[in-house]
């Protein structure tokens, strides 16, 4: 019994062979489905796979490199600095941050050469009376200590609106060779130095006014310029290489990149410290420390670029083909387990040939192991 059990199992398992069998079903609704299917797929594989996303080209990411120029000139009138021209030199620094003062109640509370993390220098070791009530370490550093607790409002460069600021991008596909920057061949240097971007009248301008950038962003520059702040400047190059190069020109967009919700209030804006040093009348070495609120620029830049190739044309068009697949197999789910006819189609679909030879070889082992 074992034996024609195992004979049993090979005969249905290892002596098969299933071949597909063409049925042409006339039927008004399966017919529909399958059209209205292989409409959808040939709308997805020529509409979306070649137009849209340009199946047919190969692609690469791009590699660039960006510098800027600012410009602009503005005077302020205070009681600190009094009357002073600002220009490029003054307002463009990088950032360097200083300590805070360290409270103390006697001289034991004070270590000779330390240095604190909030501390504005190097402690000297003695306690000294700040005020009527305050004593703090002496320290060895610039004097007076900063003031940290104060905000310029109105902003304390509020003409810096107007600056300008001319970008520089270099931009370069290595799959393809091909270089390109933003300003473009038809600029000319006459219409670079009159020229001011606009998104619809002059949207290849190099130039950029430092308000517009703002309000690009929906911000206001003298609010945002009290605190400070970061702003991104977006260019994006996507490029076909299968056009002209003139059609290969930057996009630029605009945002805010630190948020100035409520919930975001502790350390807001940027800000950074930079100082002028000289010496007095008197000889002895002087410095203005200037805390300045600003404007942080990040410039990125994104893009990809295609050109027509054979080989993900072909690889696109087979997968196109495959798809078509879908179409026959939602049919038979149609016709096989909803249709009311369907035991009737199922009859037709499936037909069962046995191998007459095998057939009667096994029926007599059968009958000889029983």
């Amino acid at each position: 019994m074992a034996s024609g059990a195992c004979c049993g199992v090979l005969r249905g398992f290892l002596f098969e062979y299933d071949t597909p069998r063409i049925v042409l079903i006339k039927s008004r609704k399966v017919g529909l489905v399958n059209r209205a299917v292989q409409l959808a797929i040939l709308a997805y594989v020529i509409g979306w796979v070649f137009v849209w996303e340009k199946g047919y080209q190969e692609t690469d990411s791009v590699v660039s490199s960006v510098t800027a120029k600012v410009k602009g000139i503005t005077m302020t009138n205070t009681s600190e600095l009094g009357l002073r021209v600002w220009d490029v030199a003054d307002y463009v620094i990088p950032p360097q941050l200083p300590d805070k003062t360290t409270v103390c109640n006697s001289s034991e509370d004070c270590s000779a050469g330390y240095i604190g993390t909030h501390s504005n220098g190097v402690q000297t070791g003695k306690c000294r009376k700040y005020s009527t009530s305050v004593k703090t370490c002496e320290i060895y550093a610039w004097c007076p200590v900063e003031n940290d607790t104060r905000l310029p409002k109105p902003a304390f460069l509020k003409d810096a609106e107007n600056f300008t600021i001319l970008v520089k991008n270099n931009i370069w596909y290595p799959k393809f060779n091909f270089t390109r920057r933003n300003i473009l061949p038809s600029i000319s240097t006459t219409y670079l130095k009159t020229c001011i971007y606009h998104p619809k009248t002059d949207p290849f301008c190099p130039i950029f006014r430092v308000r517009q950038i703002v309000e690009a962003a929906g911000q206001n520059f003298q609010e945002m310029a009290v605190e400070g702040g970061v702003m991104g400047v977006q260019i994006n190059w996507n490029c076909d290489l299968d056009k002209p190069a003139y059609y290969c020109v930057p996009k630029y967009t605009f945002r805010r990149l630190d948020n100035k919700d409520a919930n975001h209030r502790v350390s807001p804006g940027y800000n950074f410290r930079f100082a002028k040093y000289y010496k007095d009348a008197s000889g002895t070495d002087s410095r203005t420390l200037i805390k300045a609120y600003g404007i942080r620029f990040d410039i990125m830049v994104f893009g990809k670029a295609g050109k027509f190739d054979i080989i993900p044309t072909m690889i696109n068009i087979g997968s196109g083909l495959a798809l078509f697949g879908v179409a026959t197999v939602l049919c038979d789910i149609v016709v096989l387990y909803f249709m009311k006819k369907r035991y009737y189609y199922r009859e037709k679909k499936y037909k069962y040939v046995e191998d007459y030879e095998l057939g009667a070889d096994f029926l007599w082992e059968d009958s000889f192991f029983g």
